[in-house]
C-alpha cells in the first residue's frame, strides 16, 4: 500500500514504520543532497539513491519503496518511461514526486498522466522540498487526470491541488479562431500528414507536409492544445525519448 496518507500502517491501522523513499537522479551531487533532506525528516527513511530508470524499476518491483523522488532526465530512459513501467505493473503501488528541471509541456503532461503526487521544478530550495514532503506525509497530496499544463511552477501546483477539476482537459476548442502565426493552409497540410493508427515523429510529419521541422513542431503543438492530436514517446535508446504524434480518436 502506498504511503500517501502518511506513515505506513498495518492491517490493524497501527503504524509500521517510516515512508520508504527512493531518490532517483543521475546527478550524484543533487541526489545526495536531496537524500540528505529526506533522511532528516522523522516520517521518512531513504532506502536507496540511484541514477538510472532501470535501477529504480528494479527496487520498486521488490516492494520496498513507498515514494519515489524522480528526475525526468535519466541516462538509460526517461522518468516518463519509469512512470509507465510502474503503472503497468500489476500490484505496484508507489507514489511519485517529480523533482526535475524538465518543464516542457509534453513532459509535464505525461508526468501528470502518470498520477504523480507532485511536480517540483529544479532549481528549488530545501524549504520547498521539505514543504512538499510534509504535505505528502500529512496526506495532502492530490492527483489529477491528464491535462494540458502551463509551464510555471505555480500553474503546475494549481493543477496538482485541483485548480483544474479532476477528469477535465484544459484544451483549446478545435474550431476556435486560429492563433497568430498559424495559417489554415499549413495547418491542413500538417493535419493531413498525420494518421489515426500510426504515430509519427516531427521529422516524418515535416517530410509529408512539406513544412520545415520547426514549423511542423509548432503546428503539432497547436494541434495537441486543441485536442486533435495525441502525444506518445518512443523509448529504446539513450537520452531523451522521441516524441510521436497521432490523430486523436473521433
Amino acid at each position: 500500500m502506498s504511503a500517501a496518507g502518511g506513515v505506513r500502517a498495518g492491517s490493524d491501522g497501527a503504524p509500521t514504520g517510516r515512508i520508504r523513499t527512493l531518490v532517483v537522479d543521475d546527478d550524484e551531487a543533487a541526489g545526495r543532497l536531496h537524500a540528505g533532506y529526506v533522511a532528516a525528516l522523522d516520517a521518512f527513511t531513504v532506502v536507496a539513491r540511484v541514477g538510472t530508470g532501470a535501477a529504480a524499476a528494479r527496487l520498486v518491483a521488490a516492494g520496498e519503496v513507498d515514494l519515489l523522488l524522480l528526475d525526468m532526465n535519466l541516462p538509460d530512459f526517461s522518468g516518463v518511461e519509469v512512470l509507465r513501467r510502474l503503472r503497468a505493473t500489476s500490484g505496484t503501488q508507489v507514489d511519485v514526486l517529480v523533482i526535475s528541471s524538465a518543464r516542457d509541456p509534453l513532459t509535464v503532461r505525461q508526468a501528470l498522466a502518470g498520477h504523480v503526487v507532485g511536480y517540483l521544478v529544479k532549481p528549488f530550495t530545501k524549504e520547498a522540498l521539505l514543504a512538499r514532503l510534509a504535505d505528502y506525509a500529512a496526506g495532502a497530496a492530490e492527483r489529477v487526470a491528464e491535462t494540458a499544463v502551463p509551464l510555471g511552477q505555480g500553474e503546475i501546483d494549481g493543477l496538482l491541488r485541483g485548480a483544474v477539476p479532476t477528469g477535465t482537459t484544459a484544451t483549446v476548442a478545435a474550431d476556435a479562431p486560429l492563433p497568430k502565426g498559424i495559417a489554415s493552409s499549413t495547418l491542413t497540410s500538417v493535419r493531413d500528414a498525420l494518421d489515426h493508427r500510426e504515430a509519427r515523429s516531427v521529422q516524418d510529419v515535416a517530410a509529408r507536409s512539406g513544412a520545415s521541422r520547426p514549423t511542423a513542431r509548432r503546428y503539432l503543438d497547436h494541434l495537441v492544445r486543441t485536442g486533435e492530436v495525441d502525444v506518445s514517446h518512443r523509448f529504446g535508446g539513450r537520452g531523451r525519448p522521441e516524441v510521436l504524434y497521432r490523430l486523436a480518436p473521433g
